[in-house]
């Protein structure tokens, strides 16, 4: 039982205790108690020492069995490859560092950072990196590599330790070994750990500007970058509002960098685009990713089928719509509703409506999400929903009575049922003398809300 479980059940004991002088000040001391910043971060301090793992001897004593006794930095490292348990690897590396005759390596290093940094002990690898940092500066030999301190780097950035990333990352600059300079998978790492933080654009500002100087000194180092980088900066001056300046990335693409845009680079473009309400680069954008062989993802269409909506082009955006329904891609509420809401703008409800309907029918929203578009429409905009609705079913009746040639009927009966907010209109033909009913069409009137269903009894003659 933690801490916190004894606190509240001894607390709960005073207060149901019925010798006790005065319950009210128990639960007033039980409310405060537990409300308290400085409590609770005593009782996380507790359990945290409550939950570290100790070193389980019998294991370590039977690890160290397989070594010999002039073991090798690869034996070690094998030895710690196999283990599972961190802590005991970190207890293994640290007693081959008080062997005589023994000097750690890069593989042994790069092995204990691995067990060390998948276990999220940043404590413990901090230590070790440290070491590393020693020994790389103390001699002038070629110690470590590209690999080691790229790990290092992930598994800081894992943690969202970017200070200490950013640390690594000068050292690989300033060692004298042409083999631990940074690469590009080195600048793909920090790109991708400044750029998690992406529903905060004001983070992604500040931290854009890092993101500038760290191409910097990627071009003028002579690393050449790829793909990944290049979206990296593309994304980066999206989701920081510096539109221009991704566009200006994305023309020097081909000419400048030797790098072909992918679908990612025209998404990221798109959505920036159409965020800003720049339509028409965006329809410009989304026309060279059609040229160039590639589909727009689901959040590029419902970017533009937004855009387009808000700017008042329905047209364009219920085209945007179905083009999206024709790549299989899926459609969320919110562009629904941007879309009809703008079609109710422009005094279309009846479009509108007809546009749910529509979208039911094809399967592109399920019947919750049907069922909350209507009433969004019957909420929002009720004196136009129902006031087209009833003009509308009154033109689909005179449009029916106008061709009676095609019924053989004699009388009609029309029943109007109001249920749901739905008007049910019924025509049931009968002839002379003997009903003859060869044929039942339904026609269903989709029109500013209402729904009217007329059933027409055709009668052919003998």
């Amino acid at each position: 039982m933690n801490i916190a479980s004894k606190s509240i059940r001894y607390l709960t004991q005073i207060y149901q205790n019925p010798n006790y002088p005065n319950p009210f000040i128990t639960k007033h001391i039980l409310s405060s108690f537990f409300s308290s910043s400085t409590y609770r971060k005593r009782l996380n301090r507790r359990n945290l020492e409550a939950s570290k793992q100790t070193l389980d001897e019998t294991l370590f004593n039977q690890a160290i069995s397989h070594l010999l006794p002039r073991f090798k930095p690869e034996d070690l490292y094998n030895l710690i490859n196999h283990q599972t348990d961190p802590l005991l690897c970190l207890n293994l590396f640290n007693w081959a560092s008080k062997q005589p005759r023994f000097t750690h390596t890069t593989c042994t290093f790069h092995i204990t950072v691995k067990k060390l940094g998948a276990a999220k002990m940043y404590d413990e690898m901090d230590r070790i990196v440290e070491s590393v940092f020693s020994v790389s500066n103390a001699t002038d030999s070629c110690f470590g590599s590209e690999v080691l301190y790229n790990s290092m780097i992930y598994f800081y950035t894992e943690g969202r330790k970017l200070s200490k990333a950013v640390s690594v990352y000068k050292h690989m600059r300033s060692v004298k070994n042409l083999e631990c300079r940074p690469t590009i998978r080195t600048y793909n790492l920090l790109f991708a750990a400044f750029l998690s933080r992406r529903s905060n654009s004001y983070i992604n500002h500040m931290y854009m500007d890092t993101m500038r100087m760290l191409f910097k000194q990627m071009v003028d180092d002579g690393v050449e970058p790829d793909v990944f980088a290049l979206n990296s900066m593309v994304k980066g001056y999206v989701l920081s509002l510096h539109l221009n300046d991704a566009l200006r990335v994305y023309h020097q693409m081909g000419v400048v960098y030797g790098c072909r845009p992918n679908s990612f680079t025209f998404d990221y473009l798109i959505h920036g685009l159409c965020a800003q309400g720049r339509t028409c680069n965006a329809r410009k954008i989304c026309g060279e990713m059609k040229e160039k062989g590639f589909v727009p993802s689901g959040k590029s269409y419902n970017s533009l089928v937004c855009a387009f909506a808000m700017e008042g082009d329905v047209d364009e955006a219920v085209g945007y719509l179905w083009e999206m329904a024709g790549k299989g891609r899926a459609v969320d509420y919110i562009t629904c509703w941007t879309v009809v809401e703008a079609c109710c703008k422009k005094n279309r409800c009846g479009d509108a409506l007809s546009l749910v309907e529509e979208l039911l029918e094809k399967r592109l929203v399920d019947r919750r999400t049907y069922k909350k578009l209507r009433y969004e429409l019957q909420v929002n905009y009720g004196d136009l929903y129902d006031r087209n609705g009833m003009k509308n079913v009154s033109k689909e009746v005179g449009n029916l009575s106008d061709s009676r040639p095609l019924l053989y009927a004699v009388s009609s009966l029309v029943l109007c049922v109001f249920h749901q907010n739905l008007w049910k209109l019924q025509l049931c033909s009968t002839w002379k003398h003997r009903p003859l009913l060869t044929q039942c069409d339904t026609l269903l009137v989709l029109k500013c809300g209402w729904r009217a269903r007329i059933r027409v009894a055709l009668a052919k003659p003998g």
